[in-house]
């Protein structure tokens, strides 16, 4: 993380004992008159043997702030406590310390009072407080030093609950008012959050006794902070903690490094690892002044549990066979709204094994249910990223890891960006047919800003081998191409051509190429900017792109609407053979029974209440017989018995067996989502068949989620002639064709106003 820094380190140590050695003298010197020594050098009387008080007896000069750890910059000022006894003379004593150092021209902060006054002004001043919990004593009566450290700090952990929260509203002050270190153009080194000021908060954190002292990571974080605020105060030739843009390439030089921007990008990695340890911290701090946890497991994912408000791995879940388990997890803790637990963290980190690749599908709906968290998403993706996690799922994320984006415009480091950037394509997943691609595509849209050249192209190129290496269809990669590619199109044309100009549409549509592309590139510009910044996006750029989105739309119309479903060849020989039978084929589960009412949403609900999850669904008939193709995948543990699970089949097809009562106790057992999630939405889709009706839905999937949609459909009077169900990531989106009990599309608008909020109500 550091260049080779370590006589900047010395210096302040140096330059620690230098002031040590002036002010004792100083404290001698001033000490040394009343009691009848003028000019004469110190001797054994001035310390205190035995009841024999000498010229330094009841007095100490103590060291806070820099100074008093030991690691004052250049330009730093001198925070000084002189404490006494009550002795007579202590305003004379305190004149003639305090006078030569604002003669030397070096600012001071300083203050005179006896062990009890520090420990009173200590009890109500934060700043106050944490000066004496680290103070050092210079000269002087040791006793009285350490009398006033041991009163402070036993008030300081007896009263812990109050002063800690006192600490905590400072520390968020200082980031509202100076932003986030890692991100910031001109960061505050010392205010901001990630700055020098919260690892002192941490180290306040740690004499109370509440949670452990800042690690080896964040001690080397600290100290490159310390280095680079020694290499401006050189620079400037003043005490400043602002690094601001015209100094930054000369301090690069000053700590040997290469430019500002290698300077920005350690920067920006040393922030983000304290701000890291700093919010673990708080959440140690909360979790013990708050009381124990409720005990007990929660189940959340194959192989993953929340235990104690946190995201732990499950009795025998093994990384080292389990390839997958990290992203699972990953993906567990987001949709739940909690913290991994520290372990847990290191478990994955340590433990995990490499991915096959291609990777297998489950981790890439692993990867989309994060993503689709939204907000939740990226306190995770920090974890693994602080544990070093990323790097080996996305090798390619190492080159815009910490990457700075030195324009006012940019709000966050490259990645960064690419994670907020989805965690706001979140909010649009209902808008695009394909939501997968959309949380990937805005993941991946400006990695080739860690390459040379146009971002856009050769971030093309590297977006097509990580979907390769992801194991996406070809064509879902070709697609992730062309929108990486072409991700700036829409905003740059709507800002910069003339839209009435048919050239400037035609070539637009051309690039495009089809109205999927044309949605996902119209989502993916509304995040980005959002996500750069506010001088990136704003309410006139939205306008214009929705004005180009909906003119290069007109273009493309001609594309052929989606055809209905129809069945396989292989869903055909089934159904040639009848009614009544449920095959079980490892996560397939094909139901091939008499075409009747209802028959989608019944099969659904056995297998919601078999805690089985439905990641996809195909249903079409042929003739009378009905062939529905189901696959799942289990909620967590074991699936459920193969027999067991045919036979409610069976029993649900026959009309003996009512499922309603099972999932109502599932539903009552469910606890609220902690992570707020989009509205559901359903849409009915003009002009897409001219035998049914296309209802397409869209929400966040949960147990139960077909049989609701399909109980809906029964209850408006309406039959599911065919549909197509997929989940991607955390998100359904089901498609279904209907028609009314005489077999035909709807065409009253007031009924299809009445099928769109039934649906609406049985999602809520």
């Amino acid at each position: 993380m550091r260049g080779d820094t370590r006589s900047y380190a010395a210096a302040r140590r140096e330059r620690a004992a230098d002031v040590d050695r002036w002010l004792t003298d100083l404290l001698r010197t001033a000490c040394g008159t009343p009691y009848g020594r003028p000019g004469k050098g110190p001797d054994i009387r001035d310390i205190r043997d035995g009841d024999e008080r000498g010229p330094l007896g009841g007095v100490a000069l103590v060291a806070v702030g820099s100074l008093g750890r030991s690691e004052p910059a250049p330009g730093s000022d001198l925070d000084l406590v002189l404490l006494h006894d009550g002795r007579e003379d202590i305003g004379r004593v305190a004149d003639r310390v305090w006078y030569p150092i604002w003669d030397s021209g070096i600012a001071l902060d300083h203050s005179v009072r006896t062990v009890d006054e520090a420990a009173e002004v200590a009890r109500e001043d934060l700043k106050a407080v944490l000066g004496l919990i680290q103070a050092r004593h210079v000269a002087g009566d040791p006793e009285l030093t350490r009398a006033a450290r041991e009163i402070v700090l036993a008030e300081w952990r007896a009263d812990s609950r109050r002063r800690l929260g006192e600490l905590r509203e400072a520390a968020d002050r200082r980031a509202e008012a100076c932003g986030e270190l890692a991100f910031l153009l001109e960061p505050d080194l010392r205010d901001a959050h990630g700055g020098l000021r919260d690892v002192q908060a941490m180290q306040a954190v740690a004499a109370a006794w509440v949670a452990s002292a800042p690690g080896p990571r964040v001690r080397e974080a600290y100290e490159l902070l310390l280095d680079v605020r020694h290499g401006l105060h050189l620079v400037t030739a003043r005490g400043t903690d602002r690094l601001v843009l015209q100094e930054q390439d000369a301090v690069a030089g000053m700590l040997g490094l290469l430019d500002a921007e290698a300077l920005m990008r350690r920067l920006a990695e040393a922030g983000r690892v304290i701000t890291h340890a700093f919010d673990a911290t708080w959440r140690t701090v909360d979790r013990l002044l708050s009381g124990p946890a409720p005990r007990g497991r929660r189940p959340l994912a194959d192989g993953v549990v929340e235990h104690g408000g946190e995201v732990v791995l499950a009795r025998g879940a093994d990384p080292r066979e389990d390839p997958v388990l990290v992203l699972r997890a990953a993906a567990a803790a987001a949709e739940a709204g909690l913290p991994f637990a520290p372990a847990t963290v290191a478990a994955l980190a340590a433990r995990s094994q490499p991915l096959p690749v291609p990777w297998p599908d489950e981790a890439r709906d692993a990867l989309v249910a994060l993503l689709g968290a939204g907000r939740a998403a990226v306190p995770v993706w920090e974890e693994l990223d602080q544990a070093g996690v990323l790097v080996r799922l996305i090798p390619d994320w190492e080159r815009v890891r910490h990457r700075p984006q030195r324009n006012p415009v940019h709000r966050y480091t490259v990645d960064r960006h690419l994670i907020e950037t989805a965690a706001g394509a979140a909010a649009f997943t209902r808008e695009v047919s394909r939501p997968d691609l959309l949380l990937i595509c805005a993941l991946l849209h400006d990695i080739g800003k860690g390459y040379p050249g146009d971002h856009s192209s050769t971030g093309a190129v590297v977006a097509r081998d990580i979907g390769t290496r992801m194991g996406l269809p070809q064509a879902d990669v070709e697609v992730v191409e062309t929108v990486v590619r072409h991700h700036l199109l829409l905003p740059e044309t709507a800002t910069r051509r003339d839209l009435d100009d048919p050239v400037t549409i035609s070539r637009v549509a051309g690039a495009v190429g089809s109205r999927e592309v044309l949605e996902l590139l119209a989502a993916l510009a509304v995040a980005d900017g959002n996500a750069t910044g506010p001088a990136a996006w704003n309410s006139w750029k939205a306008s214009l792109v929705a004005d180009l989105v909906r003119r290069v739309r007109s273009v493309l119309s001609g594309t052929p609407p989606r055809p209905a479903p129809v069945l396989s060849a292989r869903q055909a020989a089934l159904a040639r053979h009848g009614g009544g039978a449920v095959r079980i084929n490892g996560g397939t589960v094909t139901v091939v029974a008499p075409d009747r009412a209802g028959l989608l949403w019944r099969a659904a609900g056995v297998l919601a209440a078999h805690r089985m999850v439905v990641r996809a669904a195909s249903a079409a008939s042929a003739g009378s017989t009905a062939v529905i193709e189901f696959s799942v995948v289990p909620e967590y543990g074991a699936p459920p018995d193969p027999a067991t699970l045919e036979a409610d089949l069976r029993l649900v097809l026959a009309g003996r067996l009512d499922i309603e009562e099972r999932l109502a106790r599932r539903t009552r057992s469910l606890r609220p989502a902690r992570v707020p999630v989009a509205p559901p939405r359903v849409t009915l889709v003009d002009d897409a068949s001219l035998t049914a009706t296309v209802v397409e839905v869209r929400a966040h999937d949960r147990p139960g989620l077909l049989w609701r949609i399909g109980r809906a459909f029964g209850e408006c009077g309406l039959d599911v002639r065919a549909a197509r169900v997929e989940t991607l990531g955390a998100e359904a989106v089901d498609v279904f064709y209907v028609v009314d009990r005489a077999g035909r599309p709807l065409t009253d608008q007031a009924q299809c106003a009445q099928v769109r909020d039934q649906v609406l109500s049985a999602l809520r």
